[in-house]
């Protein structure tokens, strides 16, 4: 007698996309495995509030274990894929292991692109992971710390300069954040300096902010982002990056606080499996999802490039990847069951929006465009609910409460451990930074 051996499906990554496919296959008569290179699912969209001190980390991530503990077709392993074999039906892992599969979804993210300047990396924070989010809480509360004993105004003055590079949402979000942590906040708390005269500058190569929002609403946050003290340096690129400072056009701006909030590139899963590849390294597939030439493969999310019906690929976004995740999920079960033909993907857009500061923001669903606080209060209620579990939405919503009325920030510590990794980067000649981060950013989000 012989026994027949379940389907294996591998999903690689534990953001939006592979969680929202593994999810989906919760009634599937397949083994799962789910490899990540964390533990835990990230809600990436709040990161800049952990990088900010508004939020904790465990307010916007969840242990990967914990939210599927019932789905018991699923195994989780946290290790990182180095590579795949689509001609022997398996990927490769860090620690030499090697997993079968008999259906691969990739959905491993992208990265922060330095536009072939790797140079400038050593130099800049981005912030794609929550240790990047910890790194950049760090620099921040420990440049107002240093400025406070700087031994000349020039120092606490390229102390308290800060850079954010790049104007979308992510860019915006952080930099209207940081200007009411040091216009709000901190100003009371220091003897020797004012937080409140801390530059805080938005640089953009393009003409405006926000440039996939209508130019109405790019307009609004700019106007906002002005009257929280942010300069725009709009339509100059930064031409170098250095322990010091940087250059913006022919500017040179002192300072040791650069944010890198620019273009991304894919995961390299192209370059695994042999793929033809978008201008980002993201792998083309085709209207189902799949791989062309690889059999069983699906990438979704930041790493696939996918059409949009008019030509242009899907915007990376976790709506995106969500959807995607739940669709090639119907698709593997159709085949599981003997059924091959499925529907080619298409991408229900429900809108996009971005905050800035405290009860501004701008939301476009289409056919309604909202700014001010009726945007900020609906961007608030939707990422509420759409943080994974009852207790961070607790948590956020008692945060976000305090701050409404204190301007407070609950998660202000400096510890030493902080302290001691910034004094080692701060700064030797090279000014070495850790290499990390894993977006899919959120349309109704930003």
């Amino acid at each position: 007698m012989t026994l027949t051996r379940r389907p294996r499906i591998v999903v690689v990554g534990a953001g939006f996309g592979g969680m929202a496919a593994v999810k989906a296959l919760k009634d599937a008569d397949a083994d799962i495995t789910l490899v990540d290179r964390t533990n835990h699912h990230l809600f990436q969209p709040l990161l800049y509030q952990v990088a900010t001190a508004a939020l904790s980390p465990a307010d916007i991530a969840t242990a990967d274990r914990a939210l599927l503990r019932r789905q018991e077709n699923v195994t989780i392993l946290m290790e990182e894929v180095t590579g795949a074999a689509p001609e022997r039906c398996i990927v490769q892992l860090a620690n030499g292991r090697e997993l079968s599969y008999d259906y691969l979804i990739l959905a491993t993210g992208a990265a922060y692109s330095f536009f072939g300047h790797e140079e400038w990396r050593a130099h800049a924070r981005v912030l794609k992971s929550l240790r990047d989010a910890l790194a950049i809480r760090a620099e921040v509360l420990g440049a107002f710390e240093r400025a406070e004993q700087a031994e000349s105004p020039e120092e606490a003055r390229r102390l308290l300069t800060f850079v954010i590079v790049g104007a979308g949402p992510t860019g915006v979000e952080l930099a209207g954040t940081l200007a009411e942590l040091a216009r709000s906040t901190l100003a009371r708390d220091f003897r020797h300096i004012d937080p409140r005269s801390t530059r805080i500058l938005l640089c953009e190569a393009g003409p405006r902010v926000l440039a996939a929002f209508p130019e109405s609403l790019s307009d609004y946050a700019a106007d906002a982002l002005r009257k929280l003290g942010v300069e725009l340096r709009l339509g100059q690129s930064v031409t170098a990056i250095d322990a010091t400072g940087l250059m913006i056009g022919d500017e040179r701006i002192e300072t040791r606080n650069v944010l890198w909030c620019a273009g991304t590139a894919a995961r390299p899963a192209a370059r695994w499996l042999g793929v033809e590849a978008a201008r980002n390294g993201a792998v083309k597939v085709l209207d189902d999802c799949s791989v062309p030439g690889c059999p069983g493969i699906f990438a979704i999310g930041d790493v696939a490039s996918h059409g949009d019906g008019s030509g242009n690929p899907l915007p990376g976004l976790a709506p995106v990847a969500k959807q995607q995740g739940r669709y090639v999920a119907g698709v593997i079960k159709a085949r599981l069951a003997g059924r091959a033909d499925s529907v080619p993907f298409r991408y229900r857009d429900f809108g996009t929006m971005a905050v800035i500061g405290r009860s501004r923001g701008v939301a476009d669903f289409g056919w309604m465009r909202l700014t001010g606080f009726f945007a900020w209060l609906t961007w608030s209620l939707v990422h509420l609910m759409l943080l994974v579990d009852f207790r961070s939405r607790l948590a956020v919503y008692l945060n976000w409460t305090w701050a409404w009325f204190t301007y407070g920030r609950g998660a202000r510590l400096l510890t030493q451990d902080g302290l001691e990794e910034l004094e080692g980067e701060h700064r030797a000649p090279a000014r070495g930074r850790p290499v990390d981060g894993d977006q899919d950013r959120l349309s109704p989000g930003g």
